[in-house]
């Protein structure tokens, strides 16, 4: 479910990791399909033991821890994976266990875990080329929260799928999902059903202004705990975005955007959308 919100959140609550030392890296017992980590943990703990954290940046949905031997330790949570720095919802689950010094921007942070119910995010070491080449390469499109209307034009306007359908793709922008795609389209006054080709010049300055204002004030209640509970931010509490959806999770209610339409929801692409028939008119 981490979405870009949820995962800026994670960087931001783990930046007291910033000035540590790795120390040592464990693959916790689990009886649960392991997750992907490449290389194998041995190769990884030797690659990155003594190596300082010198900055956390996020790349769309992922999480990067940045070295001092200009490596990169690329974290993808998918649908159900948290970094935290203590405290997780249980030790059944936990996948990675980075033991750090103390010291760093907050002293006492000894610990950078990993924890996954479901077992489909991955870790993976990238070498200073093989990270430009996932920034830069054509695997993922611009950060959402730089999207402008022409760059978003550039990167849909000729495209004949759904506003919706193409507002997920990685590959175009990065970093928007399923929950946020809906709330932006609201915003905007999209049906989520209208083909990109369709959109005037006007929608996409509209998107562009949604995209933004969404996606920060998910950041500033950070990110959005569904009913599974399973996202939690780096001190494993609840994020506080939920309470704030105008549409999403709402199919039968009334709209908080025009107070008046009921939410509706249909599926596009095996995925559930939901819009308001009065705010986003066909």
């Amino acid at each position: 479910m981490p979405e870009l919100p949820e995962v800026e959140t994670m960087c931001r609550g783990i930046a007291p990791c910033l000035g540590t030392t790795i120390q040592a890296i464990y693959r916790p017992r689990c009886r649960l399909k392991p997750i992907q980590i490449r290389p194998l943990i041995g190769t990884l703990r030797k690659k990155l033991y003594g190596a300082q954290i010198i900055a956390i940046e996020r790349v769309g949905k992922r999480a990067v821890l940045c070295t001092n031997q200009d490596t990169f330790l690329v974290f993808e949570p998918r649908m159900t994976g948290l970094l935290l720095l203590s405290d997780p919802p249980d030790t059944e689950h936990l996948r990675l266990h980075i033991k750090l010094t103390s010291g760093g921007r907050q002293r006492g942070i000894q610990n950078l875990l990993f924890w996954d119910r479901r077992g489909l995010g991955t870790v993976q070491l990238l070498t200073e080329s093989t990270y430009a080449t996932l920034c830069h390469g054509g695997k993922l499109g611009p950060d959402a929260l730089q999207m402008t209307p022409a760059l978003f034009f550039q990167q849909m306007g000729k495209s004949r799928r759904a506003i919706k359908v193409a507002l997920l793709d990685q590959k175009l922008v990065a970093g928007i999902g399923n929950l946020y795609a809906a709330e932006i389209l609201l915003l905007a006054g999209i049906h989520p059903e209208q083909t990109c080709l369709q959109l005037t010049d006007r929608d996409w300055q509209n998107i562009s202004r949604a995209t933004r204002r969404v996606l920060r004030q998910a950041i500033r209640y950070e990110g959005s705990t569904l009913g599974d509970g399973t996202y939690r931010n780096a001190l494993n509490k609840k994020g506080r975005y939920q309470n704030h959806h105008r549409v999403y999770g709402r199919e039968g209610e009334t709209c908080r955007h025009c107070r008046v339409g009921r939410v509706k929801r249909i599926v596009q692409s095996q995925r559930a959308t939901f819009y308001c028939p009065t705010c986003q008119p066909a």
